[in-house]
């Protein structure tokens, strides 16, 4: 087949690792990241992956050093494959292998180029998305690209389950190249950034709502951020409301002089939003606690729990605009 030095995280790392040590790849080494603390992590762990097929793996700060370069060079890999992981890596590092320096990302490049792209996609109530492997070069997510897979987003769709559906479809693309790759270095198209987006890392206070968006907006928040991501949130009498789920109902509000509120009917979460329109809420959480059903009918039985329709913060301040920075 061919050598590799493989750097890899989260689902798609964990998947694309699989694909390769599967189809016999020579893996010479493996680096990966600690989870953060107090992440929540709904994927396996990377390194316990690669202990169990008897390659050596490591976290290291800053896989830049020249330590780091210069025991990456020793190996003489064929490639570089780097799948999710978080970390950029400098031309010199790039430089280590004989072939080319290979990323999975989880977009249709050059769509959403940068940090969380199935998140913001979502935001952003795109209705695909998928994975692109494309050339490593300095400048982020902007190499040549060799191949794509696409994932459809249902309306209801979360991150989560996005983010699984990108990393089945990232294994299965990779495994479908991996002859080309051991023909050698595999052609591919020029990427045009004019034609793309790039977006910055999101934060928790990104998932504030702004309640001047409508209801198909506020919904696609709810589901890009729900658990295990932080979640979408508002303030109301003075409490942190967090919102754990929604679904999509194309129904008129039902209490629209008092939107934004929520409210219960019928045993069922309702949220009026200010455009007149309502969706389902699954759940809440409030003091990071999923209340009762008898704290419920208290806090959105008649006349419901409204919101600050202020928020101090809108929802995409870290969106950047097309990005063709050099």
């Amino acid at each position: 087949m061919f050598s590799a030095v493989v750097f890899a995280y989260s689902e798609v790392g964990l998947r694309c690792l699989e694909a390769l040590l599967a189809a016999r790849v020579d893996v010479r080494l493996v680096l990966t990241h600690e989870n953060a603390p107090g992440e929540r992590t709904w994927f396996g762990s990377v390194a316990q992956l690669a202990a169990e097929h008897g390659v050596p793996s490591a976290a290291p700060a800053d896989p830049n050093s020249e330590a780091w370069i210069a025991r990456v060079r020793a190996l003489a890999p064929d490639y570089l494959l780097s799948f999710y992981y978080r970390l950029l890596l400098g031309e010199r590092l790039l430089a280590c292998a004989r072939w080319g320096a290979l990323n999975m990302h989880g977009s249709l490049l050059p769509k959403y180029r940068g940090r969380a792209p199935v998140n913001w996609a979502i935001v952003n109530g795109e209705t695909e998305t998928g994975a692109t492997l494309h050339y490593m070069v300095a400048k982020p997510d902007a190499g040549a690209i060799i191949a794509q897979q696409r994932v459809p987003i249902g309306i209801d769709a979360t991150a989560l389950s996005v983010s699984r559906a990108v990393a089945e479809a990232a294994s299965a693309l990779l495994s479908g190249v991996l002859p080309q790759l051991a023909a050698g270095p595999p052609p591919g198209r020029a990427m045009d950034l004019s034609r793309g987006s790039y977006f910055g890392r999101r934060t928790p206070e990104d998932g504030r709502i702004d309640w001047a968006r409508p209801a198909a907006r506020i919904h696609d928040l709810i589901r890009a951020v729900a658990p295990p991501f932080p979640g979408a949130f508002s303030e109301a009498d003075g409490r942190r409301v967090v919102f754990t789920g929604s679904r999509w109902l194309g129904e008129p509000a039902r209490h629209p002089e008092r939107a934004p509120c929520l409210y219960s009917e019928r045993g069922a979460l309702f949220l009026d939003c200010a455009d007149g329109m309502r969706i389902g809420i699954d759940g809440i959480l409030i003091a990071g606690r999923a209340p009762d059903a008898d704290a419920l009918a208290r806090l959105c039985g008649p006349p419901g729990l409204a919101f600050d329709p202020h928020p101090r913060k809108g929802i995409l301040k870290n969106e950047k605009a097309a990005d063709t920075r050099s």
